[in-house]
């Protein structure tokens, strides 16, 4: 793993921003995306920058069940405000979380992954060390799933909701083989509540216990922290 230890939030972005500036001349154009607060730098930077995605296609990690792509809290919605409204993207894919089946839409979209591959992934991480909607306990081989939100990510998730019942139960994500099929990974982790994730993630066991740690067997993987994201490294 490359560790990127940076001031702020904005300079992480920047950083990124190289490395996908870097990737995209070299041919890239399949980018993994990724939601939460986490890259909300890099795609607010992502959006001002003069970097063209007129021929990048875009492939978003997870979506919740039962939300409609215009909810403002679905994931669908947040994309389009962060990104999609400000670039010319050639065109982009979420899960799709109203399918009536929902195994079948998943299946569907591990296809059109494999159809595409990805070049660069995005990743956040949670506080207990799930990757995309991964939580704890899911095998490294899982393909996109239909998920059952832990408690904690729940809890975690209901800032976004007005009330916690409100806040889905389950949503659709890429696997753990999936994310591991891109060419490429940034993960960003800011803040001291992810510090004991980010430490076991890259110093402790690679272990189903803590999704993020199957990162370590990755060729090219670059973490991007704050001080106090790696405070505990």
């Amino acid at each position: 793993m490359n560790i990127k230890i940076v001031a702020s939030q904005e300079d992480g972005a920047q950083y990124a921003l190289g490395l996908v500036k870097e990737k995209l001349a070299q041919g890239a154009r399949v980018l993994g995306l990724a939601t939460g607060s986490s890259p909300e730098a890099f795609y607010k930077a992502l959006a001002a920058s003069d970097l063209d995605l007129s021929q990048v296609t875009s492939i978003n990690l997870d979506e919740y069940v039962g939300l409609a792509p215009e909810d403002p809290r679905s994931y669908h919605y947040f994309m389009k405000d962060q990104l999609f409204d400000h670039k010319n993207v050639k065109e982009h894919f979420l899960p799709d979380g109203q399918a009536e089946n929902l195994e079948a839409a998943a299946a569907d979209y591990e296809d059109l992954i494999a159809d595409h591959g990805i070049d660069i992934q995005i990743l956040g991480i949670g506080r207990n060390g799930h990757i995309g909607f991964n939580e704890p306990g899911t095998p490294f081989n899982s393909r996109t799933h239909v998920v059952d939100l832990t408690p904690s990510t729940i809890e975690a998730n209901s800032r976004f909701f007005a009330r916690p019942e409100d806040v889905p139960t389950q949503a659709v994500s890429m696997g753990i083989a999936s994310i591991m099929s891109a060419k490429s990974i940034i993960l960003f982790a800011y803040s001291q509540d992810k510090a004991e994730a980010v430490s076991q993630m890259i110093n402790g066991p690679v272990t189903e216990a803590l999704p993020a740690s199957v990162l370590q067997e990755h060729p090219d993987v670059t973490v991007i922290l704050d001080q106090e994201a790696a405070c505990k490294l």
